[in-house]
């Protein structure tokens, strides 16, 4: 999954949300870093990334998008399902998502001491450009997997999967609810084990 679901799988959490949002940025002896909670955020994660590779909902999207995108299949259906959390959100929070997107920077903004060098740069631009809220339009998508298919080595044809999701909007989006009702559940069920493992 991307940010924002990352972000959504914490649960109003904060220390959780850092941590499950940073995840993919942190190496090392957690324990010597970060404070337990945000340790927590950072084991959900891997969690979290681990069960939605396994999925096998989430293989028969990627399926659907081998043949054309080949190894970039994974990438793009985490990039896939956040459009469809943004694009959706209401179904899943009462807070509107510009409410939300603008509290996540500031939660961020605050634990900036502890934030990953690594992260800080992704991090500017995604306060500036608003990738959370971004993620939810067709534009914003076609921003980001231009921006990504320019930095690839090989060529990915990233920059056409939007064109892709929309020849193939129903039937993503209905792996994406499907997969999504699994993964809240199995968020919610790990978080409460970490919190316990970790005391």
């Amino acid at each position: 999954m991307n940010f924002l679901a990352h972000a959504y799988l914490s649960f109003d959490q904060p220390k959780v949300l850092v941590g499950n949002f940073i995840g993919d940025f942190v190496r090392g002896n957690l324990n010597v870093q970060f404070e337990r909670d945000i340790i927590t955020g950072i084991m959900l994660h891997r969690e979290i990334d681990s069960y939605t590779d396994k999925h096998p909902l989430v293989k028969e999207a990627q399926k659907l998008l081998k043949p054309k995108f080949a190894r970039y299949s994974s990438v793009i259906t985490d990039m896939y399902f956040d459009y469809f959390l943004a694009k959706n959100w209401e179904q899943y929070s009462p807070v509107k998502l510009e409410d939300y997107t603008k509290s996540v920077y500031k939660l961020l903004e605050s634990e900036r001491a502890i934030l990953p060098s690594k992260f800080l740069l992704p991090f500017k631009y995604m306060k500036e450009e608003n990738w959370l809220m971004a993620y939810g339009t067709m534009a914003g998508i076609q921003r980001s997997f231009t921006g990504m298919a320019y930095r690839t080595t090989f060529d990915s044809k990233m920059e056409l999967a939007p064109k892709f999701l929309q020849e193939n909007h129903a039937v993503i989006e209905s792996y994406f609810e499907r997969f999504f009702e699994d993964l809240i559940q199995f968020s919610k069920n790990k978080l409460k084990q970490l919190h316990k493992r970790n005391g």
